[in-house]
This record gives C-alpha cells, structure tokens and sequence, in this order.
C-alpha cells in the first residue's frame, strides 16, 4: 500500500444511510485512508441534520480529514476519487406511492419490483445522469459507485446514455445474504465464501458457495434453506417483521429449483398473490422505515449534536457499507477482489442477451470490473431472467421516447402485473401521481 489518501463524496448525505456508511469508512482508514469526506443533497436541510452529528464524528475520529457538507454540485464535486451515490428521488413520499398505487389494484407494491420499480426507475434516470455530468465535468478521473435503486433500471440506462463513464452500479442484498450464508455454515462472513451467481439485480440465484479450502458448502446451505429460508432464528430478533417474513420465504422461492440458491427479492415475482394478501395497503414498507429507522436516525443525529459529543452513540459500521470499501479499495490498489456489479452481459452468461445489464462476480482493479463467466443459465432462469430484462429495457425506451405505449408495454410484460387492463389502470393513477419527477408522455 502506498501513501495516497482519498477524498470521497457521498451523494444523498441526508439519506439515514450515511452515518452508518461513514462509520465504516472510518474505521477502515488503515486500508483507505481519507483526506476529504464529502456530502451533497439537494435537499439541505436534511442532509444537515446527518451532517452535524457526522461531523463530530469525523473530529473525534479522524480529525485530519476534512468534512464539507454542501447543496452546490461544484464544491461538491471538485477534487474527489469516488461518488458513492445512494440518492432518492421523491424520497420517501413518493415511495409510499410506489408501494400503495399498485395493492389498490391487487398488485404487489414494492420499491424496486413490479410497477412501483418502474416508477421509481423513471425518476431515478435523471437524478443519476445528472451525478454522473457533475463527477466527469469537475473530477472527470473519479469512480462512483452507484447503489441507488432500483438499480437494474438505472444502470441499463447509464449503459445507454453515458456509457463511457466510470460508474459502477451495485447492490447490497446479495452481500447481506451472502453474510447469513456465513452465519448459517459457521463462518465469519461473506468474505470467506468463494461463489458463482449469476441474474439481474434483486432477480439472481447462487449456483456453488464453497469456503476458501474448496469444500462445497451447498449442500449444508440448501438443507437449512429448505426449512427455514435466509432466517436466523434468535440472531435476527430485533430484525423488522416485514424482512423476517422475506427471510423465511425464501424456503419456498429455494422449492421452485433446489439446484441453486435463490435472492430474497425473487418471492416478489413468484408469490405475488401471497405477497399481496400478506400486505396491509394502508401501512406499507414506507411506514415501517419512516415510524423505525428514520426516527431512530434523525434523533440520534440531534442528540450527538446537542451533547456536541459522538462517543456514545449507538450508531454502527453498516454492512453493505463494508463492500463499499472493499470495491474503492481495490480500485485503489488494484487488488483483483472478487465481487459482484451490474454491467453488459457480453458473454458473462452465455445464452442471456450481450447487452443485458447482468449481476455476475467481477475482479475489481485499477481499470474497474473484469467479469467472470457463469456459463449458461438454466432455462427457467433464461426464461425469467429474458422477460425481467425486456421489461427493464422498456422502461428506459419509455424514458428516452417519452412513450405512454412503451410504459404499458413495461408494466404489462412484468410478470408480477396479471394483465395489460391492471397494468393500464395502474400507470394511468401513476401518471398525475408522478407528474413533477417522470417525462412527458405520449
């Protein structure tokens, strides 16, 4: 290693995200060290809220890095190495949206699946394309890593639209699943798991897990999957209901094909009338985030402001954050890590369409991602995966054409929509509902 520090820029600083993400940034300095830590929102006063309290965790922590919060791109911007980009469009309020319109009409709502997906893949183009002009004008050698949702979306149109940049589109639920995959054979987490895994984002399966002596841990990992999903039982108490429930069904997403491991987010596509009639439409996803953890964030953040001290605080090193610098630091040092991105498909899976925007294993160095070939998908997972992908791509047809058809069409093609009639109710409710964030269409 050598004695190069980084500054980093955190896009969507007022996200409740941040203090976890930037906890685990410092206590990482020994294998990426800071010289700047930046925040930028557009939305400043909530993002000072977190800003305060991360900047006295900064002083006592890391004193020699500078800490600036700011709403102007330029300052921003200017002189970093990497975009960590986490940003919501409509926030929350339009997320409650996303979630409700759908189970009005029977159908799953969900912020990345289904049509709540859609819409908020419409609104999130823009806001990305727009970080990612900031980054190349004011720091064009940067990196960003991109974990805003839904990212399949996002990153089929960043293929498009700016394909030449430094954006890596990732996501963290493989890595939290691949941790339980530890817990659940006795290691001490993902990092100690070799695998193969191949799909779309939140729409992929697991197809070998071994430990680093080479023994196939699949067998143990199916075994406990097929009675008790992702849940682990008194280790998850604590954990929100609506997660222990997509835990404990991956038991029977993992029934469909026990030759492989499934992603929790798969239940959505093949149980969606159990999802719905699990649902309560006036009390979503949404709600439990805003009644739990953004309450729980915001008011730490003012206590640590208050007591002008961040020493006790019972904010903790985020999870997904740890691959976060795991990805900047072998960017950095070029260390080969094998890890998971989203990008073109071009052979990585040999039957799926080149241009499909694919979550595969990748070794990360200096120049990026390097895929690794998973071989052919299965035809169940070429069945699901084609019509996922199309769906995707119809979504950023319509961004690009301003197309009501190619919206219907990408609504009605999802399987979890039972028919073009639903689907056209549903985006016609979503049109108004959406009409300050998504282009006009025609």
């Amino acid at each position: 290693m050598d004695d190069r520090k980084f500054s980093v820029l955190i896009a969507g600083g007022g996200s409740t995200y941040t203090p976890g993400i930037v906890l685990t940034l410092l206590d990482h300095l020994d294998k990426f060290p800071l010289r700047a830590l930046k925040f930028y929102d557009i939305d400043g006063d909530r993002q000072q809220k977190v800003a305060d309290a991360c900047e006295i965790l900064v002083k006592e922590r890391a004193p020699e890095v500078e800490f600036v919060s700011t709403t102007d791109p330029e300052t921003a911007f200017t002189d970093v190495d990497f975009v960590m980009a986490q940003i919501r469009v409509g926030k929350y309020a339009m997320r409650s949206v996303d979630e409700k319109i759908p189970l009005r009409h029977g159908v799953v709502g969900q912020e990345t699946t289904g049509p709540g997906g859609i819409a908020y893949g419409l609104r999130s183009i823009p806001g990305v394309i727009g970080l990612v002009d900031y980054m190349e004008k004011y720091s064009p050698n940067a990196w960003m890593l991109n974990y805003s949702n839904p990212a399949a979306i996002v990153a089929e149109a960043t293929r498009r639209l700016r394909p030449n940049s430094k954006i890596i589109n990732i996501c963290d639920m493989p890595i939290g699943i691949m941790d339980r995959m530890a817990a659940i054979v006795g290691l001490k987490d993902r990092n100690d798991l070799v695998f193969r895994y191949y799909g779309l984002n939140h729409f992929g399966w697991w197809t070998d897990v071994r430990d680093k002596t080479g023994k196939d841990l699949m067998p143990q990992l199916k075994e406990y999957v097929a009675q008790h999903g992702y849940w682990l039982g008194d280790a998850d108490k604590g954990t929100e209901a609506s997660w222990v429930s997509t835990f404990k069904k991956a038991a029977d997403v993992y029934a469909l094909d026990p030759s492989t491991l499934p992603n929790t987010y798969l239940k959505y596509y093949l149980y969606p009338q159990y999802v719905v009639e699990h649902a309560d439409p006036n009390y979503t996803r949404t709600d439990e985030v805003e009644a739990y953890r953004e309450k729980n964030v915001f008011t730490e953040c003012a206590r640590i402001k208050t007591a002008g001290t961040a020493k006790d605080t019972n904010f903790k090193s985020d999870d997904h954050a740890t691959y976060i610098v795991d990805l900047c630091t072998a960017i950095a040092y070029d260390t080969k890590q094998r890890m998971l991105a989203i990008i073109p498909n071009e052979g990585a899976i040999a039957n799926i369409d080149p241009e499909a925007m694919v979550e595969v294993p990748c070794l990360f160095g200096a120049n990026g991602p390097e895929r690794l070939a998973m071989g052919n998908a299965a035809t169940f997972q070429k069945g699901l995966i084609t019509e996922q992908n199309c769906v995707e791509k119809l979504v950023v047809d319509a961004y690009e054409q301003q197309s009501y058809t190619k919206l219907w069409e990408a609504m009605s093609l999802c399987k979890i929509v039972p028919d073009a009639k639903v689907a056209k109710d549903i985006l016609d409710e979503m049109i108004p509902a959406n009409q300050e964030y998504w282009p006009e269409l025609h």
